[in-house]
């Protein structure tokens, strides 16, 4: 049995990207909060929602996804509850130190998510308190394996991993609205757009987790001596893509 102290934004998508996926809806308690988020998502997938956070107690892990403000409040009742228990906080600013120092001697992860676990393809990375052993890994992996990819990481590398994963979403959002402008300029109608440019988006992204190549030699791939394609990077360059891009994860990371 697993449980859950909040459904919103990152910890409703999880809760989907599990159930859609093949988690049993019958293994997830959720504590929700003032929004009532959590129970419109009970009613659609299933799973017990609860009131108070003490009746996450038979519960084996749980997740803490609520937002930096309710934190400390969260941990202050968890704490009554958590013996024995794994923990992983899926919130921005719950380090390790900052966990242990208020639930004590309890088995910590501090994790990132991003919202493709919703449909399980997500990337989370995560860091475990040192006393986690392998087979405390091995669980948490196993539930957030129907999410998608977990990768372990220090934890001063999982903010940045959390931007360039967690934020980009976003970024390629903006992209992809960006291509089907284009194409409906020259002539395309709006669907027909948007599914040619998330499509590309799908497919270059396989192709690029599958291949051996690196992206660079992939690109050189389709950009043909005095061909269009190397036409459009070249606009790319002289409008200042990659930098708009290298500037944008700076400006997440501030």
């Amino acid at each position: 049995m697993i449980g859950f102290i909040g459904a919103g934004s990152i910890g409703g998508a999880v809760i989907t990207g599990l159930i859609k996926n093949g988690f049993n809806a019958d293994e997830i308690i959720v504590k929700g909060g003032h929004s009532n988020h959590a129970n419109l998502l009970g009613e659609q997938l299933g799973f017990q929602v609860v009131k108070k956070v003490k009746q996450l107690e038979d519960t084996d892990v749980i997740f803490i996804a609520v937002g930096a403000n309710a934190l400390d409040g969260v941990l202050k009742e968890l704490k009554e509850i958590v013996a024995g228990k794994l923990v992983v906080a899926f919130t921005g600013s719950a380090t390790i130190s900052h966990l242990k120092q208020v639930l004590g001697d309890i088995k910590v992860a501090h994790a990132i998510p991003n919202t493709p676990v919703k449909v399980g393809a997500g990337f989370t990375g995560i860091t475990y308190s040192s006393d986690f052993e392998d087979a405390d890994k091995k669980k948490v992996a196993s539930i957030m394996g129907y999410t998608g990819q977990l990768v372990e990481v220090p934890e001063n590398q999982l903010g940045i991993l959390g931007t360039v994963a967690g934020c980009s979403p976003a970024f390629l959002d903006v992209f992809i609205e960006a291509l089907s402008d284009a194409g409906v300029k020259h002539g395309l109608n709006r669907k027909l757009a948007y599914d040619a440019a998330i499509g590309m988006a799908i497919g270059a992204s396989k192709l690029a987790k599958q291949s051996e190549l690196n992206v660079s030699a992939l690109k050189d791939e389709v950009t043909s001596p005095g061909g269009s394609t190397i036409r459009g990077v070249a606009a790319l360059e002289e409008y200042g893509f990659r930098n708009a891009v290298i500037k944008a994860v700076d400006a997440a990371e501030e």
